[in-house]
């Protein structure tokens, strides 16, 4: 579960590597991130992977904390990347935000099977929308 997990932000996010997320999304991994509504799929999984990438270029997931439990995990996390697409209504500002979140992780079979990210939406918000 671990490797699972650090796999789904290192190579999946990081690396921008599909091949890697579709080896650990489960066929029928439900998936609900903090900007959009729960999915079911690895596409739906990638399709939002890209629409964050198009819209904070250089995003990055940094595992703070994990906690392990099989077959679950929690982690901890930090998300950071440049603002260059319409998000949250904000067009595009150039600036760098970060905002902290948590991901709750469950595998089935040697995959994801669930994926719920929370992240702290307010503070991502109030980046946006700062006065420069």
């Amino acid at each position: 579960m671990r490797t699972l997990t650090v796999r789904f932000y290192e190579d999946a996010w990081n690396r921008a590597d599909e091949s890697a997320a579709r080896a650990i999304l489960s066929p029928s991994v439900r998936f609900k991130g903090t900007l959009s509504e729960a999915s079911e799929g690895p596409e739906s999984v990638l399709r939002y992977m890209r629409g964050t990438r198009a819209v904070l270029t250089g995003f990055r997931c940094i595992i703070d904390d994990l906690v392990v439990e099989e077959p679950r995990a929690a982690a901890r996390l930090t998300f950071t990347g440049t603002h260059v697409g319409t998000l949250l209504g904000a067009p595009p500002t150039g600036r760098q935000v970060t905002w902290s979140g948590a991901g709750f992780f469950t595998a089935a079979r040697g995959r994801l099977s669930e994926i719920w990210v929370v992240g702290d939406i307010e503070s991502l918000r109030a980046q946006l929308y700062a006065t420069p």
